[in-house]
């Protein structure tokens, strides 16, 4: 099976991706919600040989990963993660799309209802960098990690780290293992430093569990 990303090298995938993969023990059952065009899920059979599944809404994802083997359905995360049965996966991962959603609290509980645990990525709307250029530009951030103007943007809700570690709490969730990455990529524990966290921190990793 060649890699979903169309390399043929299992490794090279995103950093925050890979704190996800770190966070998987081996031989597990694996849901990945909204998997793209499968560059976590191909690794993730290569190098844990989980049990891989995933649902992308896109055609153009899902054809990518059908083409690498992979097993994907077409689906809708929002609507569609509710005709999975209780604990049916070991893991339900999130990348990059909770902020996309517009139930992001129903699609985290059917993600937890479904999974024994569940792993979430996001990016930190309070990121210093991006309250600075609202503050001296008085506009809406674009970079690198945010490419979209304010009009075009598939992002709903704007979270921040310590949004989210709210909206864990109003849910009774734990927090096994939280991680944020600096500018320079660098991961680093958040713990209980939110408050540094959320200011240094241009996105976020949780490992969660009932």
């Amino acid at each position: 099976m060649m890699a979903a990303d169309g390399g043929a090298n299992p490794k090279s995938i995103r950093i925050d991706l890979q704190l996800i993969a770190d966070m998987i023990e081996p031989g597990t059952r694996v849901l990945d919600a909204g998997c793209g065009n499968g560059m976590l899920l191909d690794y993730l059979w290569r190098e844990k040989q989980v049990d891989a599944r995933g649902i992308e809404i896109s055609t153009q994802g899902v054809q990518a990963c059908v083409s690498a083997g992979l097993s994907v359905v077409q689906g809708n995360v929002e609507t569609d993660l509710k005709d999975y049965p209780d604990d049916a996966f070991d893991y339900v991962i999130l990348s990059q799309t909770l902020q996309a959603m517009h139930e992001p609290r129903e699609v985290l509980a059917q993600m937890m209802r479904i999974g024994k645990r569940a792993i979430v990525s996001l990016p930190n709307f309070a990121y210093w960098r991006l309250r600075l250029y609202i503050m001296f530009k008085g506009r809406m951030p674009v970079s690198d990690k945010l490419p979209y103007e304010w009009y075009n943007t598939p992002n709903i809700h704007f979270c921040t780290i310590s949004d989210f570690v709210a909206l864990a709490q109003e849910m009774n969730l734990s927090i096994e293992k939280s991680l944020f990455l600096d500018e320079e990529g660098t991961s680093k524990t958040i713990g209980k430093s939110i408050l540094a966290a959320n200011w240094l921190g241009e996105q976020a990793v949780f490992l969660l569990r009932k």
